[in-house]
């Protein structure tokens, strides 16, 4: 019996068997490989991003950096500013106890408005009567000025008057010194002594 055959169709199976566990294993030696090579890839991809995500980290670091110093400069300057404030609003409560002062000055002063009012109505009066002897110190003007202007008239007479008689005189001069005009001729031919 030991000299029997084998069964031809036992060794085809093997044979099948073994062809389909060789492509299995070289196709589980594919996933494999392609699992590391996607792994390293993937390996890769995560170094890449880690050194972006430290340059990203460093920029964000040298610009809050940057930040920092440029707000401890401000700040600098803001208690700086903060200082001249108080000074100012020292100032400040100074001039406001000023003005309460001028205030109470004021109230003081405007206690005594009923005091100028009543002066007020007096000097309103006696403006009003004023105003009356205004108003006949004009009308006595007027008539005064009426009376001027017949005046002037009078005086314009008396200069047309006054200056006909001045003629008059010119002419009654001319006419004694040419009346005279023998009696100095005479006299110059036989002068009284």
């Amino acid at each position: 019996m030991s000299d029997e055959l084998p069964d031809p169709r036992a060794s085809s199976v093997d044979t099948i068997l073994e062809q389909q566990y060789l492509r299995a294993l070289s196709s589980f030696e594919g996933i494999v490989l392609s699992q590391i090579d996607v792994k390293n890839k993937l390996g890769d991809r995560l170094n890449y991003s880690i050194r972006a995500g430290l340059i990203i980290l460093s920029i964000i670091a040298f610009s809050i950096l940057v930040l920092l110093l440029t707000l401890s400069s401000q700040i600098n300057r803001i208690s700086n500013v903060v200082g001249s404030m108080n000074t100012h609003f020292s100032a400040v409560t100074l001039r406001m106890d000023e003005i309460t002062e001028h205030l109470e000055s004021m109230e003081v002063q405007v206690a005594q408005m009923g005091a100028i009012n009543e002066s007020t109505a007096l000097m309103r009066g006696e403006m009003q009567q004023i105003g009356t002897i205004t108003d006949n110190i004009d009308e006595t003007l007027g008539s005064i000025g009426h009376q001027m202007t017949g005046s002037r008239v009078n005086v314009e007479n008396i200069a047309v008057t006054m200056g006909a008689i001045n003629h008059e005189v010119q002419v009654m001069s001319a006419e004694m010194h040419r009346m005279a005009k023998p009696a100095r001729t005479l006299n110059n031919m036989f002068p009284f002594p």
